[in-house]
């Protein structure tokens, strides 16, 4: 036989449930529904750096391919087999990344924890007591379960769960950012420390001059073709040239040891390969998207339209507040002794009436929200299109300076060693030599600093582009998954 106890059990159920599937019929949904913003009316950067980009008017600037995006991994274009293998380490390393992850699975589950408000709410009670009456006294229990459904018949609720998943949203595009920054960081530093040994190359090969000069000098000082002034000019020169080692020597280092933080290790425990100019590639082309297109490929862009979806969810939850609320509970419970069974089904509706205001001061409160985050969205968006058009003039600019240092090398290399011929010849004096050595210092220093910046400028422009970094947390869970 069927006890009543669970006859009534079923019962109750479908009540509840019965009112759960109503309310799923009839709640409305208060607030906007959240609406994508328009896309970027912007067709160019910078329309005179483009020209003069896409078209290959300036010969040592590489070309850019308009209307195309970038795939795969942006580093790839620098062709560094050693720079893959840095920044492999620090994209699986970094404890930014790995903050971000947990980040992002704290969300999830707040996303989780909202939409559970959404379903029966199910819980287990005990009770136990003395009473007496008259002289008698007694021991009494209550036990059973109790269930409470709230309608959210105009979706506050739903607005909540909406806005959780909107910052969930964000969490995941603020992962893919600091991807980005984490490469775009690597890379940088990675081709300062191949500048910082170039430039201390250039200037050891510069001290050997020096001591050659030196030499020359004070054989000539012994032969009495010099005077010991030429000499002290000449051991003058070594000792300045000799000063320029050490910020070079901290520029490197410091690379160094940044890179081994990006990739969360001490100096001391790791430290990168030694990179060198020849490392690296400059690219011949680099593709750049439309301005259009910036705004799906950027994670900041991403992650401050995931902001304005949240607000707008937020200005529903707080509308909900001003309207009624539905409730339905039941519970069953046996009680003892010789009570038997207690069941209660009850509706319970809740309406606002006078909070002093502050329902609609939260009402209006959200709405200012949503204004803020819109107004932060559009002024995101209009810094990516600065700093774009800032890296393409930016190429422009410091390649035009590269080919301006190059001439200036072949100049003073020439001089320099006519100066020293003539200077062996007996024909000029040691200033003229050292003059022509510190032209031709300055000349090669300024070639290596002028190339550097050509590397820079493509990893700053692919990183201005959005670097195809959105999705990077999506790629980085299949990869995990398929391990």
């Amino acid at each position: 036989m069927i006890s009543k106890r669970f006859l009534l059990s079923r019962r109750m159920a479908r009540t509840v449930l019965a009112g759960a599937s109503l309310s799923l019929l009839s709640a409305c949904m208060v607030g906007p529904d959240f609406q994508k913003p328009v896309p970027l009316g912007s067709l160019h950067y910078d329309r005179q750096a483009e020209q003069q980009l896409a078209t290959g008017q300036n010969a040592d600037a590489p070309r850019i391919r308009l209307a195309q995006g970038i795939e795969g991994d942006w580093w790839s274009t620098l062709q560094s087999a050693k720079l893959d293998q840095v920044m492999r380490k620090a994209i699986d390393g970094n404890l930014d990344l790995t903050a971000a992850d947990a980040t992002i699975a704290q969300a999830n589950e707040a996303v989780a924890a909202a939409r559970g408000t959404l379903r029966p709410q199910v819980d287990f009670g005990a009770s136990g007591g003395r009473q007496g009456a008259g002289g008698s006294a007694s021991n009494i229990y209550s036990v059973g379960p109790s269930v409470s459904f709230d309608f959210d018949i105009f979706g506050g609720k739903k607005r909540a769960v909406e806005e959780r998943g909107a910052l969930a949203d964000l969490q995941r595009h603020r992962y893919d950012a600091a991807y980005l920054t984490l490469t775009g960081d690597v890379a940088s530093q990675a081709l300062r420390l191949a500048s910082a040994r170039a430039q201390i190359d250039a200037v050891e090969t510069l001290l050997e001059q020096d001591r050659r000069t030196l030499a020359l000098v004070q054989t000539g000082h012994r032969f009495g073709s010099a005077t010991q002034v030429d000499v002290a000019l000449a051991q003058t020169q070594l000792a300045q040239d000799q000063t320029l080692l050490p910020p070079l020597a901290q520029q490197r280092d410091v690379a160094r040891h940044a890179l081994s933080v990006l990739a969360s290790k001490g100096p001391a425990d790791w430290m990168p390969p030694d990179f060198g100019m020849a490392d690296f590639a400059l690219p011949s082309t680099l593709p750049v998207s439309l301005p259009s297109e910036v705004a799906h490929d950027r994670p900041d862009i991403l992650a401050a339209e995931a902001q304005l979806h949240a607000a707008s969810a937020a200005i529903g939850v707080a509308t909900a507040d001003l309207y009624p609320r539905l409730q339905l509970s039941a519970s069953l419970a046996t009680a003892g002794p010789g009570i038997g069974t207690l069941w209660s089904i009850a509706g319970g509706l809740a309406a606002p009436i006078f909070h002093g205001g502050t329902l609609k001061a939260n009402q209006r409160g959200s709405v200012d929200g949503y204004k803020a985050s819109l107004a932060d969205y559009r002024q995101t968006v209009v810094r990516s299109l600065g700093q774009v058009a800032d890296v393409l003039q930016a190429i422009n600019h410091d390649a035009e300076e590269y080919a301006a240092q190059e001439r200036a090398l072949a100049a003073a290399d020439a001089s320099l060693k006519l100066n020293q011929a003539g200077y062996r010849a007996g024909e000029i004096d040691v200033l003229k030599v050292l003059d022509a050595q510190r032209a031709y210092q300055r000349a090669l220093l300024g070639q290596i600093q002028a190339r550097t910046a050509q590397y820079l400028d493509a990893v700053q422009l692919s990183v201005a582009l959005g670097g195809n970094a959105s999705g990077a947390f999506a790629r980085r869970t299949t990869a995990n998954e398929t391990r």
